[in-house]
């Protein structure tokens, strides 16, 4: 883990400078909101840049009538993912993809009208870091778990 204490390291000198900018847009009439949209939009991508590692997760979905399962695929940013949908999948399904950083790996497996109690996993490296089951036919299951490179 010492590449994450680095990465740590050059976070903060980064936080640090879109803080004085945030502070000095104040000084600019710049609106408040405003402001803490850039400062926020700042702060995403500078946490983009340093924690650029990537790893690999494997998403799996069980249970009967599936409706959908939506899950990141490592579009957007770490803070905003765009999720990726598909439809009526067979099960139990499984994807494997590739994430960077701090993105959060997260699946959701929602039942049809028709469908059963439903299970979702997450595996990193052969290890299960996250599983959830449905509370009913008609419930979704969700997972969403800590990055496996943020600690």
């Amino acid at each position: 883990m010492p590449a994450v204490k680095r990465s740590v390291r050059t976070v903060l000198p980064a936080l640090a400078a879109v803080l004085a900018a945030l502070t000095a847009s104040g000084c600019s009439g710049e609106a408040p909101a405003a402001a803490g949209d850039r400062a926020a939009d700042e702060i995403t991508d500078g946490v983009d840049r340093v924690f650029d590692e990537k790893y690999e997760v494997t998403y799996e979905v069980s249970g009967d009538g599936m409706e959908a399962v939506e899950f990141n695929a490592g579009r957007g940013t770490a803070t905003e993912p765009e999720l990726d949908t598909v439809e009526k999948p067979e099960t139990p399904w499984r994807k494997t993809v590739e994430l960077k950083g701090v993105a959060a790996p997260t699946v959701l497996a929602v039942p049809g009208p028709g469908g059963s109690e439903v299970t979702c996993t997450i595996t990193h490296e052969g290890e299960v870091i996250e599983e959830q089951t449905s509370e009913g036919a008609t419930a979704p299951a969700s997972c969403v778990a800590l990055s496996p490179v943020a600690g």
